[in-house]
């Protein structure tokens, strides 16, 4: 890397300075605009205060030229007009602070030719970045509570239109038309798509993705969340990987800075039918609270913890059994059984051609390695990422991209221990407590059964937000046509992600040929909206 530095005097916002630009000329790069260390520091006369310093990357929205002024628009701490040089050794990780938009006017003293010159080279810098420039915007106005439009309006898009980026937003109208989009949207026009809401459209948009018969293709579009929503257990698991105050300014700045993370999707199947899940499945008092406390979504997250009261008091156990093969080092745990028919999806078949959507990960695993728990169940919960709510750190040991499922069990417990077990998801505590069971597997398959205290009823299964199955006398029951039945088994396997090679850092041969070996059979999206740190 060469370095290149431009210094020149100023008047920053009016006080007069000295500045610095420095960037990295990549290898093969004519124009010295590596952006990665890229940093713009600057002096007041005198002295005395200390000097100033933006990373370009992590610091920096957008620049724009007026006349002999560069506006750099900047996204930093709130405490703070800039990033001072004792303060250097943080630059890029966000502290978990949070940040405000603020703008830096420096007016150049040697004119015009020379704003214009810096405009340029802090613009390729930028550019060098991978930033995305096109971005189609799906924005839940029913979310939460009914804010989502108002967010966009007054957070979001003025952040994008700081940074330069081309948005198309649209309002989604009904339940499943994210789907819908996704499945017929020209991604050819765009670096990625962003979902406004809660966890449900983001879930939407990935069944449509991978629903298409050319996912193939359409997998390699970024998928990005701002939380706007009621439980956004995603934006939270990603701001919270990256070591960043969840926000809804710091979501959208992420996805401004094209910071992709792997993810792996589970593929939910019962006989023909097929449903892709991001963030978990619940069963048992986890999916009670959750969906029976629509009827109090006015409360916005308290209706969790409202209702969590309530079903806890008049506590529900549920018949059933779960079977599951367990990571390395899980195998200890339930009784040995053996593998039942997998399930599997075909290929339809149109103008007498094959037609496949993704179809799951083709894995099969012997009978040897399967283990069961019997009931009864007070509550299963199989989680994708760490955190299924703002508050809920729901499984402190998952991973965006093991190839793993992180199940949290609860087969008996005493109503007080369940209160305080409850009272310690903020953290991830719960897991501890010798009333869970808390494993890794590699694929799930559940039995649901009926109500011990009332056989004639059963219970809701939970996918990330959405009902797929309920049993009779279930809230919602007679109102809503479920993608699957409530006592066949359900089974959930899960696929290991891969984020596009040529936009991962590879730092040795050994990642690139772990990388390389896991494209073969982990096609997934790489969502926007996360940081690697």
């Amino acid at each position: 890397m060469e370095d290149h530095r431009a210094t020149a005097k100023v008047r920053v916002n009016g006080t007069p300075a000295e500045a610095t630009l420095f960037c990295t000329e990549p290898p093969g790069a004519a124009d010295g605009g590596g952006g990665e260390g890229a940093e713009l520091r600057w002096r007041c006369a005198g002295g005395a205060a200390a000097e100033r310093v933006l990373s370009l990357d992590a610091d920096v929205l957008g620049v724009e030229v007026r006349g002999k002024e560069v506006v750099v628009k900047a996204f930093v701490a709130a405490d703070a007009a800039a990033r001072s040089v004792s303060c250097a050794a943080g630059a890029g990780k966000g502290g978990g602070r949070r940040r405000r938009k603020s703008d830096y006017v420096f007016e150049m003293a040697a004119g015009e030719d020379a704003a214009a010159a810096w405009g340029d080279r802090m613009r390729n810098c930028l550019d060098s970045l991978g930033r995305p420039k096109r971005l189609f915007i799906l924005v839940n106005p029913f979310g939460g509570k009914k804010c989502g439009k108002k967010i966009y309006e007054a957070e979001i898009k003025p952040l994008f239109e700081a940074a330069g980026v081309n948005v198309t937003m649209q309002e989604t109208q009904y339940q499943g038309q994210a789907r819908e989009v996704a499945s017929s949207l020209d991604l050819a026009h765009y670096d990625g798509i962003v979902c406004v809401s809660g966890d449900g459209v983001l879930v939407e948009v990935v069944n449509g993705i991978l629903q298409r018969t050319d996912w193939e293709e359409a997998i390699k579009i970024s998928i990005g969340v701002v939380p706007a929503g009621t439980g956004n257990g995603m934006a939270k698991s990603l701001l919270h990987s990256a070591s960043e105050t969840y926000s809804v300014p710091n979501a959208v700045f992420a996805i401004i800075r094209g910071h992709r993370q792997s993810l792996d999707v589970c593929t939910i199947v019962q006989g023909t039918n097929t449903f892709f899940s991001v963030l978990n499945m619940t069963w048992g008092l986890v999916a009670d609270i959750d969906i029976e406390s629509e009827k109090y979504r006015w409360m916005g997250s308290a209706r969790f913890d409202f209702y969590a009261l309530v079903r806890i008091m008049n506590l529900r156990k549920y018949h059933g059994c779960i079977q599951f093969v367990p990571a390395p080092g899980y195998e200890a745990y339930g009784d040995a059984v053996k593998q039942v028919e997998d399930c599997t999806v075909e290929c339809q078949e149109q103008n007498g051609k094959s037609v496949c959507s993704y179809q799951g990960p083709s894995i099969e695993f012997q009978g040897s390695e399967w283990r069961s728990l019997d009931g009864p169940f007070v509550s299963v919960w199989i989680n994708n990422v760490t955190w299924a709510a703002e508050s809920i750190m729901a499984a402190p040991g998952a991973k965006f991209s093991d190839g793993y499922m992180d199940a949290v069990i609860v087969r008996d417990c005493p109503k007080a221990d369940l209160l305080a077990l409850l009272m310690k998801m903020g953290d991830g505590t719960h897991v501890k407590s010798p009333y869970v069971t808390y494993l890794k597997v590699r694929c799930f398959r559940l039995s649901p059964g009926q109500l011990v205290e009332n056989p004639k009823r059963g219970g809701i299964i939970d996918v990330d937000g959405e009902v797929i199955a309920r049993g009779e006398g279930t809230y919602g029951k007679n109102q809503n046509q479920d993608a699957m039945d409530y006592g066949p088994s359900i089974q959930m396997i899960v696929h290991r992600a891969l984020a596009t090679p040529e936009e991962m850092d590879l730092s040795d041969a050994a990642s690139h040929l772990e990388l390389e070996a896991a494209k073969q059979h982990s096609p997934v999206p790489p969502p926007l909206g996360s940081a690697i740190s």
